[in-house]
């Protein structure tokens, strides 16, 4: 289990020796270290990974250096010493995504008619070949192994995107494309114990209903279309995963933590949609289309599209914006004192730093000529940490108490 705590308090109060506590601190130091070391390579090795691609531009030349590159890495890591195994990696690494990505590139400009079919059947091999791999423990670059795991996950959900693009298939099946990708993306971090990996599975699973980022000049945009949808269903999946790490202990608990927070991540960015603009549930996903409403002479019918569209949202459920800021406020309150309680110091950390989010937005969009309201917000906290105060000494006072 991973825990915060003051070395140095620890120390003075006899629970650990200096020893103690600088044998922790040189373990975190070289965790950090690690974690650095392993980003810096890894970048290194997709930029010049994709840099040789572009720069050969030639199927035959990218293959012939692939196979050369991967060779080398492959005699390094069989033969070299500790201290150059770092190269072996990379080398391997590079072959290896050469081979994989210059196929890749070649399928897409001389072979697209079948290039979606064959990157989802050569990604799903290499998925297969390094999972076996691994679970025999027959090779001893697990790190090689495990990242040629993820380049065929890459391709394999790639193609399978690919296809989904090129028969126009959307609605029902785009859904469940990412759905499938979630559950793809968070496994394969599982399985290589890569936390990054698990992390990055929250894209497509909040991409089943839409909700997702754009970029134009000067901006990053965050979009949610159905935020009270979405809001359930990354909720849905917070408490699989608290489920899920309160009874599981080691490597299954880190993961299904890290999924847990990015979830409560994106499901306060989508009630921060809400607390703005309001939600007509299910107006993207049941309401009308507007590609639906073209003439057969091609012209766009506007009036009947607004029509339709009034007429659902006249029948559809809809919560004001006003409504979603005071149920964001509370569901943050009571997540603060949950965390706090059980010491989830990534939800705590995640939901105060929503909280200020959500209170400097307010005040400056809804509530900043409304000083009344303010009043009668600040007036109810301070009974409601009063009351978080006493239940956590009640529940201190149950946890300490002999059994029996």
């Amino acid at each position: 289990m991973f825990a915060v705590a003051n070395t140095e308090k620890l120390v003075a109060d006899g629970i650990i020796t200096p020893d103690q506590a600088e044998e922790i601190k040189h373990r975190a130091r070289d965790a950090m270290i690690a974690l650095a070391v392993n980003s810096v390579l890894c970048l290194g090795i997709f930029a010049a990974t994709a840099g040789f691609i572009l720069w050969l531009a030639e199927p035959g030349a990218v293959a012939m250096l692939g196979s050369l590159i991967l060779a080398g890495g492959i005699a390094i890591l069989t033969r070299g010493a500790n201290l150059t195994r770092m190269f072996g990696n990379a080398a391997a690494l590079m072959g290896a995504g050469l081979l994989l990505g210059g196929g890749t590139v070649e399928l897409l400009m001389n072979f697209e008619h079948v290039a979606g079919w064959i990157m989802a059947a050569v990604g799903a091999i290499t998925m297969a070949l390094s999972a076996l791999a691994l679970v025999r423990k027959s090779a001893a670059a697990g790190f090689v192994i495990g990242a040629i795991l993820l380049m065929g996950v890459a391709l394999h959900l790639f193609g399978v995107g690919f296809l989904l693009d090129q028969f126009d298939l959307f609605g029902v099946a785009k859904a469940g494309f990412f759905l499938y990708a979630f559950a793809v993306i968070a496994v394969a971090g599982w399985f290589t114990d890569i936390r990054l990996i698990t992390a990055l599975s929250i894209v497509p699973f909040a991409q089943a209903l839409d909700t997702g980022t754009e970029y134009f000049h000067a901006a990053y945009v965050f979009y949610s279309p159905e935020p009270a949808l979405s809001i359930l269903q990354l909720g849905a999946l917070i408490a699989l995963c608290l489920w899920i790490a309160a009874r599981r202990q080691g490597q299954v608990a880190r993961h299904a933590g890290i999924l847990a927070i990015l979830a409560f991540i994106v499901a306060n960015l989508s009630a921060l949609v809400g607390s703005l603009w309001g939600d007509v549930v299910g107006e993207t996903i049941w309401g009308p289309n507007y590609a639906g409403f073209y003439g057969t002479d091609g012209q766009y019918q506007s009036e009947q599209y607004r029509a339709a569209k009034a007429a659902f949202n006249d029948s559809a459920m809809h919560i004001s914006a006003n409504v979603f800021s005071v149920l964001w406020a509370i569901a943050l309150v009571l997540i603060v004192f949950w965390a706090a309680h059980r010491n989830n110091r990534g939800l705590f950390n995640a939901a105060m730093t929503f909280g200020a989010i959500h209170a400097y937005t307010q005040f400056f969009e809804s509530f900043a000529d409304e000083p009344l309201a303010y009043v009668i917000g600040g007036l109810a906290a301070i009974p409601l940490a009063w009351g978080m105060w006493r239940l956590n000494a009640t529940f201190l006072a149950k946890s300490s108490s002999p059994a029996g």
